[in-house]
């Protein structure tokens, strides 16, 4: 697998899909190679299954145009900050080589979220460090450029947005593909949840809102915990 320009981790698909899907179909129309590995299987949702899931999942990473969507198959509900589970995701850094790498933002009401967003910044510390797994001759070090965050559930002022009007037909189709989680189907063994309950409207009002902090239609936020670097402010 060639390298990526952009990696992003999700703790269940459709997290990143959520937080940055129209931010990932912007860069992947420009020509830029991006992922998504998603850590879980979401076995404990409330709603689909695991084949299903990942049906839809590869049926989103189609219409964002990624290069490459993995899963690391680790425990749902089952996330922690051990040294395998770190090991298990700087794995994923080193095969890659990204430039960038995205997270979900540390603060969410989902446990699984904030695990996820720990995690890779673990991750992405031992990635560079040589003599980490130094048994993984095939996987060398890799220095990530920069580390961002995306919201999913909870969020704030973001430190920077990107536009995305003309990406959001593209995000919503994708959000459309999950639809065990996002729609109360009728003959189903349907309960219930947050998702399902007119979610999909509340991310597109959130992304609206952020736009409109810059007078445009629709955007997506991210944060930094590093100063973010660019050349000139104009």
């Amino acid at each position: 697998m060639d390298k990526l320009d952009i990696l992003i981790f999700g703790a269940h698909a459709d997290d990143a899909e959520i937080g940055m899907a129209g931010t990932i179909a912007k860069h992947t129309a420009a020509g830029l190679k991006v992922g998504i590995c998603d850590l879980t299987f979401a076995e404990l949702s409330s709603n689909g299954n695991v084949d299903r899931r990942r049906r839809e999942a590869e049926e989103a990473a189609e219409v964002l145009g990624l290069a490459v969507r993995s899963n690391l198959g680790l425990p749902d509900r089952g996330l922690f900050l051990t040294p395998e589970h770190i090991a298990a995701v700087t794995e994923e850094i080193r095969k890659y080589s990204p430039r960038i790498v995205f997270a979900p933002y540390w603060e969410d009401r989902h446990p699984d979220h904030v695990a996820c967003s720990r995690l890779v910044e673990e991750a992405v510390f031992n990635a560079k460090l040589r003599k980490y797994m130094p048994d993984k001759q095939d996987k060398p070090p890799v220095t990530v450029e920069d580390l961002f965050f995306y919201f999913i559930n909870d969020w704030r002022n973001p430190d920077l947005v990107v536009e995305v009007t003309e990406q959001y037909e593209t995000k919503l189709a994708a959000l459309r593909c999950y639809r065990s989680q996002f729609e109360q189907e009728q003959g189903e063994d349907t309960v219930a949840t947050p998702l399902n309950q007119g979610y999909v409207e509340r991310v597109q009002s959130r992304d609206a809102l952020l736009g409109q902090k810059k007078l445009i239609p629709f955007a997506e936020g991210f944060a930094v915990k590093a100063p973010y670097r660019i050349n000139r402010f104009i």
